[in-house]
């Protein structure tokens, strides 16, 4: 069989369980635009813009002065020739922001994970992650060659059997998102903290879609906060924050780190951008509308992540195309994304989405 026949056998197994997939254009500034193939008008809740930062005429502007100042790319690695002031100044902010020593920019969020996992997961190590976590966590653990050990989700008690179960002389790093990206849940991150300090774990959190926290005190404690510049901040790129013995080894070790070209200049000083209207008073009424239109949909849902688990597939995907041809753009999420059983829509709401679109979908998904 050549690979040109094996390609085409494995892709049609993948339509025969009706799970082939292919990207749909979407030609949108924000929420509302226009959807291939037909160019329907709906309004997107499949974003992870949470703020709406990525039309902030501010992010927008500093992208455009980058542009004119340095050009559309970095050219190069950042220990080459590829690193620019901004990079430098995106770091510092936020390191600030994150109260910690350091931060290092990555170019994206995926390989910040990579990167930070096979640095500090190496034989002798134990990896404890979550069950729930992120494709890039579970890849980053798997190419770490540490010994990997998989917890149940959020649960505290079996992480420390975990723990306490490992032979003498192993060290440990414990990986969890702190919102999971398909429940929209949180992980019980003070909990996590103090088991790890009282056995010498090291922390590590993925905080990439803790748009409303949770946002813990970690002063003093050996975590490193890796987090994303496509989501909150509206850019693209990832970043890794913590104490500087531990980022200054990511920046010597991490090899999708050492060995990629740097963030771009445009998509750098637009995150530096975001930055500043993340942390001015602009930035808590955005989350502060975000909370509003999470408690309009959910009512104490924690984050903005907001799943509607209808189990079957079928069920799920013709729910999606009901949303649909309501202008309202729902993805469903089915597996292998999700565990079979579990298929649902997975509602992403966003700062930028206005009350009356926020009513419309509660409408919809009621009458659903």
């Amino acid at each position: 069989m050549t690979w040109r026949e094996w390609a085409a056998a494995e892709g049609r197994e993948i339509r025969s369980a009706h799970r082939w997939r292919e990207p749909r254009d979407f030609d949108a500034a924000g929420p509302e635009g226009k959807l291939a193939p037909d160019g329907r008008p709906v309004v997107s809740y499949a974003s992870n813009d949470y703020l709406g930062l990525t039309q902030h005429p501010d992010v927008v502007a500093a992208a455009h002065a980058a542009l004119d100042r340095w050009g559309t790319g970095s050219g190069s690695a950042r220990l080459i020739v590829g690193s620019r002031p901004v990079h430098a100044e995106l770091e510092a902010a936020l390191a600030s922001w994150k109260a910690t020593d350091r931060a290092v920019v990555f170019p994206t969020g995926f390989a910040t994970n990579l990167g930070v996992l096979t640095t500090f997961g190496a034989p002798g190590v134990v990896v404890c992650s979550d069950e729930l976590n992120h494709a890039s966590i579970i890849d980053g653990s798997r190419l770490s060659r540490a010994r990997v050990e998989v917890y149940r989700h959020a649960d505290v008690d079996h992480l420390r059997h975990l723990l306490e179960a490992a032979p003498a002389g192993e060290r440990h790093v414990v990986v969890t998102d702190t919102v999971f990206s398909m429940d929209g849940d949180l992980a019980p991150v003070d909990s996590l903290a103090e088991l790890c300090a009282r056995h010498s774990a090291l922390l590590v959190l993925d905080e990439a879609h803790a748009v409303l926290g949770p946002d813990p005190d970690l002063a003093g404690r050996d975590v490193l906060r890796v987090g994303t510049l496509s989501k909150t901040l509206g850019a693209l790129g990832g970043f890794v924050a913590g104490p500087a013995p531990l980022t200054e080894l990511v920046v010597n070790r991490a090899r999708s780190y050492v060995f990629t070209t740097a963030p771009t200049p445009a998509d750098t000083a637009a995150a530096l951008a975001a930055v500043g209207v993340v942390r001015s008073s602009e930035g808590e009424a955005l989350r502060a509308r975000l909370h509003d239109h999470v408690e309009r949909l959910r009512s104490g849902h924690p984050s903005p992540i907001v799943p509607v688990v209808l189990g079957d597939e079928a069920r799920t995907l013709a729910a999606a195309a009901t949303l649909l041809e309501q202008g309202m753009l729902v993805p469903a999420i089915r597996p292998p994304t999700v565990a079979p059983g579990t298929s649902r829509l997975r509602v992403a709401l966003s700062a930028a989405h206005t009350s009356a679109q926020i009513d419309a979908l509660r409408t919809a998904l009621a009458d659903l």
